[in-house]
């Protein structure tokens, strides 16, 4: 369901860098928009921005693409956390936030049931960090000037 949940945010965000991609190349293009001297820019800007935008769809193109091979295996306490796997964390505050460790996305959230669930990948500190731990782990990261404890309350 967490999947379903990523490959539709992820079509919905390709939908909205192409239409991007479309305004800012008609701009770029636009007969209005050619440079009469030196300091006119708009369309050399709207150019700049076209190409960003397809950068960003075409990086979300590859992210589709990966989530839709990608086929999580069930959790293994022999094998430890691998992708695939919605870990719930707690910390020093005694505060749960549950994690779902994917091939790509990070800063994706999704909602399972009443639970908010952030979408991490193992190019993130804390999703390297997870590989290969169990329940019961303790698990810490280095976020800018503090170090993050949490223990692995769950494993799905």
């Amino acid at each position: 369901m967490l999947q379903q949940q990523v490959l539709q945010r992820l079509s919905e965000d390709l939908l909205q860098a192409e239409e991007a991609v479309r305004e800012a190349h008609a701009t770029a293009t636009h007969e209005e928009n050619i440079a009469e001297n030196k300091y006119d820019t708009l369309g050399l800007e709207a150019a700049y921005l076209a190409t960003g935008q397809a950068r960003r769809a075409a990086a979300i193109r590859q992210a589709l693409a990966r989530w839709r091979q990608f086929r999580p295996l069930p959790y293994d306490a022999g094998k430890g956390i691998q992708l695939g796997a919605l870990v719930c964390l707690v910390d020093a505050e005694d505060r749960q936030q549950q994690l779902f460790l994917g091939p790509d996305g990070g800063s994706m959230q999704l909602v399972s049931g009443a639970q908010i669930v952030q979408v991490i990948s193992t190019d993130a500190p804390l999703g390297r960090a997870l590989l290969g731990r169990c329940e019961g782990d303790e698990v810490s990261v280095q976020v800018a000037p503090k170090r993050l404890q949490f223990e692995v309350l769950r494993v799905l």
